[in-house]
């Protein structure tokens, strides 16, 4: 028989209203980026420290405003020889922050669309 997953396992909850054939989606949205939880471990950041990064041997692809989240993360990567059931939290602060500075970049876009629309 096919599974049918939980609410609490979905990204939004779901609840009946009044009349059993409608359907309310709740979202939990904040005036955070993104409509999740604050996280401030994964806050993207301009100033970092860049020797720290060159002595973390990060290539240079990979040197963006999250690169201090990455350093932690790649070091307890090789520690743990790569072992995909440690750094969880490391790696989710990371792909967070990632997220985090993807949604930067789109408001900035915005922001400047707007600004080239008034001239």
């Amino acid at each position: 028989s096919a599974h049918t997953p939980h609410a609490t396992t979905r990204r939004y909850n779901v609840r009946r209203t009044t009349s059993a054939t409608h359907y309310t989606t709740l979202f939990t949205k904040k005036s955070t980026m993104g409509g999740h939880h604050y996280n401030p471990e994964a806050e993207p950041k301009k100033d970092q420290n860049l020797q720290a990064i060159k002595d973390a041997r990060t290539p240079l692809a990979w040197r963006d405003t999250c690169s201090h989240i990455l350093v932690d993360l790649n070091k307890c990567r090789r520690e743990t020889w790569w072992n995909p059931n440690k750094c969880e939290h490391a790696r989710h602060v990371y792909e967070e922050c990632e997220y985090n500075a993807y949604l930067q970049r789109i408001e900035a876009k915005v922001q400047l669309d707007k600004l080239n629309a008034q001239e």
